[in-house]
């Protein structure tokens, strides 16, 4: 079991090492386990793609999305942030559905997540905002109330399917990033 955490965070430092060295992250460089939630030297994020291959196995392979971040590239998503956030790097398609879990989202809302994984609060604040949901908001009544926020994020009209083809802006501020009175100074 230690052996692919070991084994992911020798992947992570070769592709530091070669991004520093060559100054380029590349989506379909990274390996399978290190794609999800990493964004490409261009801004846009990587995306973990299923295929079949010649002999009707089911493999995976790193793409690069069309989905845009501003202000925010050559990123990789540290293992911290995922057991943090509770978002798993074997995900192919990344949906607003996770937020109708009561137990995705106290983990997205968690200050451990909400205050230092910025990647992800991002990915998922543009997620809730297309559903007409307010992050910090939908964050706050979690913490006090698990129940009313399902029922309004399920009133808001949130439909399951994976998101493709948008444009995601990093337009978040330290303001907008506090659902607790913890500082978001890691943001800044």
């Amino acid at each position: 079991m230690a052996f692919p955490s070991k084994f992911s965070l020798l992947f992570l430092f070769a592709s530091i090492f070669v991004q520093s060295s060559v100054g380029e992250l590349i989506c379909e460089e990274l390996p399978s386990d290190l794609c999800v939630m990493a964004i490409a030297s261009s801004g846009k994020r990587c995306v973990l793609e299923k295929y079949r291959n010649d002999i009707e196995e089911t493999e995976y392979q790193c793409r690069t999305s069309e989905v845009v971040v501003e202000r925010m590239s050559e990123h990789i998503e540290t293992d911290q942030c995922v057991k943090a956030c509770g978002v798993d790097r074997k995900m192919g398609g990344i949906s607003s559905d996770n937020l109708l879990e009561p137990q995705f989202t106290a983990k997205l809302c968690s200050p451990s997540c909400y205050n230092k994984c910025r990647n992800v609060v991002d990915l998922y604040f543009k997620l809730a905002e297309g559903e007409g949901v307010y992050l910090p908001d939908l964050c706050q009544n979690q913490q006090s109330n698990q129940r009313r926020a399902m029922v309004e994020l399920m009133s808001s009209g949130a439909a399951p399917g994976p998101v493709s083809g948008i444009h995601v802006s990093s337009s978040l501020h330290a303001d907008d990033l506090a659902p607790a009175p913890a500082p978001v100074s890691s943001f800044i």
